[in-house]
């Protein structure tokens, strides 16, 4: 197995395909990068710029870039020795007409091969999508388009299609026969009954009626395809015929201000294996699993044997050809049985490096049974970034956050508020199909008979809202003492809720605890199991966009805690977690990843790093936010009575401005567009004030008009020199977070992962912010010079570095430094230990030191924290006056002398090493024992 001393993150989008990523293949090598790790690149939707939304598994996104072109970037990367992580995506295809696989579906119904793929209830009980697939694609009502003209019939080589703008969806053939027969007597007109050609269209209708009653799937299939053939001909070689159709096609698709004038074409569409509906209509009523709530995203029955092998053949042959040396799986907890589904992708791709993106709590363990390298990072992220969280003045922010806004909601509280906002909005439809079949499952029990849909609704939602972890992993095996505690201490909590409710509740815990009654037959064991294994796909759903698609964007304590998989409560980590984290880690999932910065943060390293300064400076930022927002409430619009923005938000526009202002004034005008476009998404999200669902536009347009005015660049404007000259203070304390950051990362167990770009200074905000286009070939040009003057002059290198820490060279050295040692060193990093240093004197509170040890290598990372306390602004942590007496205590047996892998300095240290020796030339240090 390729295990890869660290990867690089690639966006892949039609503005950067293949033979651009090709050009950067040299500039990555030489960074130290072993790995390139790409986002998504299987066939997507037109125009994806991410590449989760796939449309063909099977097919390379010709959009990326031609075959040859993906052929010569592999070569490239073996002829640099860069591995190659693949980002596959298993849960989910895109809603879309490329969708091959789905329009059969749609088309073919139950006679169609891919029936089974995806996850599809055909037996809903609502009478207008029983037997057919929603299709919640419309921007209206759908009564509303099709009376616009927007709902569109066309024919072509294809068949009758159904289109609604990109949209385009073929009709079952079986309804083609009230199409062709629609005034058929004009045709006979024009042509005569004995026309050859007429006598073969007579024939498609004969066929037409015979295949809906006596053909039945690959006949049905087979005998389809024909039919169209024959009426293709018919329509390309018969001008008559083809002025027939088209006028057909005229007729159906009606005349907007005649309402009666769509009634064939209603008529028409009634009678499909789909049913086109108002994009919202999905939040409520749906029958199919979508991935979260996103409506173009239908989830696959990858459980199915046939379905894994079917949409994994690209993959599995290239790993088997060594293209792919490692796979990331997307969503794992969205999968029916993510153990099982490992399994199986272990088989196929036998000694491959894998990672599963999955959100642990910080008291929660990866199941030790998968057979992976681990985690995508996020767990690691939180530790990294919580660690520069001064845990000491988390009361007192709690103080300022509840003075300006008189946020008095308990944080628990709020929690539940919002998953419940989402289980009865947002996911409703889902939670009804959930109870739908706790009833179905209820009804054959005497016990359960009575039981209403609507009391097992409100149980299922209490269940759900009160998991603390994404989801359990129950399966036809059994029950883990893991999940046996989580299912039984959330009942409990129910049952105290809900009291009324407690014989519902006493039902689903014996659903998911698998308690079997001895009189159950088979079939009644797998609806009981069905039931356990589909509440576990819910509720990572419900999970994510109850905390961290709403959650996280209403409680602004402080935001740089609002990360994906992170806990805001908890204000700062004790150093003692922090090791032993890693301690664990090296123990159960050495290999997994360490992110700082990905696709899906809500923010980068480089802007949680500054503002994690603010927890250090409580009094500092109590006092400027409080005359920010004197100075801007004249500033405030009003809507219905209601501040735009409302007090709330404002706080968190006030954290996001100190973490994300540019660091140069030249970027200024694209930032303020950037804030713009990100509060809209940010208060859409809270769901307070306006939201996806039901956008208010007038407090949407109060506050981008706050900002306008509070932006302002002129000179007279006090809020915005405040502010710059405030986020610059913080700016400098927060680039010592930055580079403490990436060393931890780079040497602490796991494989470091740099997303796209932040080897420079990135003030990025949550995507699309985060996906711009990154300037390799300056990061090119910066890191030669770079390598240039290292060789030349070391010393005057840091010196200059330091001075000019604002232009970003600074991190892109130490990158390029540690990542060299990683792969001069590259077993004790992958599988030394990993040993805590105890650090005594006056500062030990403000350095954070451990070594990597293997046989008799060593290394020993060391970083400031908390660099507010230790020196004024603009004066770097080096000196020995600021580290005083402060020093490492070394375990024994570890080396006597030293050599500063990013400095080359020599350092001597018998039992104790100070401080001040280690970081007299630069912010951190990477200390190897010399004997290695």
């Amino acid at each position: 197995m390729r295990i890869p001393t660290a990867t690089y993150r690639l966006q892949f989008n039609p503005a950067f395909g293949f033979a651009d990523a090709e050009k950067i293949l040299p500039y990555l090598a030489e960074l130290g990068i072993s790995d390139l790790y790409a986002s998504p690149i299987f066939a997507a939707r037109s125009g994806s710029t991410h590449g989760y939304d796939v449309v063909d598994p099977n097919q390379i996104n010709p959009e990326l870039g031609s075959s040859l072109a993906f052929e010569q970037l592999l070569r490239t990367a073996q002829q640099h020795r860069l591995g190659w992580l693949q980002d596959i995506v298993p849960n989910h295809m895109a809603y879309d007409s490329r969708n091959a696989m789905l329009m059969d579906v749609l088309a073919n119904g139950p006679d169609s091969e891919f029936l089974e793929f995806f996850d599809i209830e055909w037996e809903h009980p609502y009478d207008d999508i029983k037997g057919k697939v929603l299709a919640p694609m419309l921007g209206d009502f759908y009564g509303q388009c099709l009376e616009r003209g927007e709902i569109q019939l066309s024919y072509d080589e294809a068949g009758l299609t159904v289109n609604y703008y990109s949209l385009r969806i073929p009709l079952r053939m079986e309804s083609y026969s009230s199409f062709i027969k629609h005034d058929l007597g004009r045709l006979n007109r024009a042509l005569g009954r004995q026309h050859p050609d007429f006598i073969k269209l007579l024939g498609v209708l004969y066929l037409l009626r015979s295949l809906a009653t006596e053909t039945s799937g690959r006949q049905h299939r087979d005998q389809s395809a024909f039919v169209k053939g024959i009426l293709w001909e018919l329509y390309r070689d018969n001008p008559e015929i083809k002025a027939f159709i088209d006028k057909n096609i005229q007729i159906f698709n009606g005349e907007p201000g005649k309402p009666e004038s769509f009634d064939l074409l209603d008529e028409l569409l009634n009678d499909q294996w789909f049913r086109l509906a108002f994009w919202k209509v999905g939040a409520e009523e749906l029958n199919y699993r979508r991935f979260f709530t996103v409506n173009e995203l239908i989830s696959m029955r990858v459980e199915d044997r046939k379905v894994f092998q079917r949409t994994h053949e690209l993959i599995t042959d290239l790993v088997a050809q060594g293209r792919f040396t490692g796979l990331r799986i997307d969503h794992v907890d969205g999968l029916y049985d993510p153990a099982q589904y490992l399994q199986r992708l272990r088989e196929a791709v036998g000694d491959t490096y894998i990672l599963v993106e999955k959100i642990l709590e910080t008291d929660e363990a990866l199941p030790q049974d998968w057979p992976i390298q681990g985690t995508s990072g996020y767990d690691a992220l939180i530790y990294l970034n919580t660690l520069f969280c001064q845990p000491a003045h988390q009361d007192r922010f709690s103080a300022i956050y509840a003075r300006f806004n008189d946020f008095t909601a308990p944080y628990h509280q709020l929690v539940i508020e919002k998953k419940r906002l989402i289980a009865e909005k947002n996911l409703a439809g889902d939670v009804d199909n959930l109870a739908r079949l706790l009833k179905r499952i209820a009804g054959r029990h005497r016990s359960g008979r009575d039981f209403t849909l609507n009391g097992l609704k409100r149980a299922i939602s209490e269940v759900l809202v009160l998991f603390p972890i994404y989801r359990t992993y129950i399966t036809e095996a059994g029950v883990s003492d893991r999940d046996r505690a989580y299912v039984q201490d959330v009942m409990g909590q129910a049952r105290r809720e809900i009291p009324q409710l407690v014989n519902e509740l006493n039902l689903i815990e014996r659903l998911l605890l698998l308690e079997y009654d001895e009189s159950l037959g088979e079939d009644e064991k797998k609806d009981w199991l069905r039931f356990a294994l589909k509440i576990q796909q819910f509720s990572g759903p419900l999970m994510a966009k109850g905390i961290e698609d709403t959650f996280f964007y209403v409680y602004n304590r402080f935001v740089s805690l609002n990360e994906v998989g992170g806990a805001p409560d908890c204000f700062g980590f004790d150093l003692r977690v922090f090791h032993a984290f890693n301690q664990q880690r090296q123990e159960t999932w050495p290999h997994a990843m360490t992110a700082s910065s990905t696709h899906d943060t809500k923010r980068s390293e480089d802007v949680r790093s500054r503002l994690n300064v603010l927890s250090e400076i409580p009094d500092r930022w109590e006092a400027v936010v409080t005359a920010w927002s004197e100075l801007n409430r004249a500033h405030k619009g009003y809507v219905s009575g209601l501040a735009a923005p409302d007090d709330n938000d404002e706080y968190f526009l006030y954290q996001t401005l100190v973490g994300a202002y540019p660091l140069m004034e030249a970027e200024y005008p694209a930032f303020v567009q950037r804030i713009k476009d990100y509060v809209i998404k940010a208060v859409r999200e809270a769901k307070v004030h306006t939201a996806w669902l039901r956008p208010d536009s007038d407090y949407e347009a109060g506050f981008l008009q706050f900002i306008d005015q509070i932006l302002d660049p002129t000179p007279d404007n006090a809020f915005l020199q405040d502010l710059r000259e405030f986020q610059q203070m913080v700016s400098f304390y927060g680039l010592f977070n930055s580079l403490s950051q990436v060393l931890l990362k780079a040497t602490m167990p796991g494989v470091p992962d740099f997303y796209q770009g932040t080897e420079l200074w990135d003030l990025s905000l949550v995507d699309p912010d985060n996906r711009r286009p990154v300037d390799f070939e300056q990061r090119l040009e910066l890191l030669r010079d770079l390598k240039t003057a290292v060789k030349k002059d070391l010393p005057g290198l840091l010196e200059t570095l330091l001075a000019q820490r604002w232009d970003g060279r600074i991190k892109l050295f130490l990158v390029h430094q540690v990542l060299q040692a990683r792969q001069q060193w590259s077993a004790l990093f992958q599988d030394g230990s990993y040993v805590p240093l105890a650090v005594a004197g006056a500062r030990s509170p403000n350095v954070v030191a451990f070594g990597r040890r293997l046989g008799d290598q060593c290394a020993i990372a060391v970083v400031p924290r908390f660099v507010t306390e230790l020196v004024p602004p603009d004066c770097d942590p080096l000196a020995e006056t600021v580290w005083q007496d402060t020093h490492l205590v070394l375990p024994e047996g570890f080396p006597r002398t030293w050599k500063n892998a990013l400095t080359q300095e020599a350092i001597a240290g018998s039992g104790t090493l100070a401080i001040a020796d280690a970081l007299r030339q630069f912010p951190v240090a990477l200390l190897v024992g010399a004997e290695a």
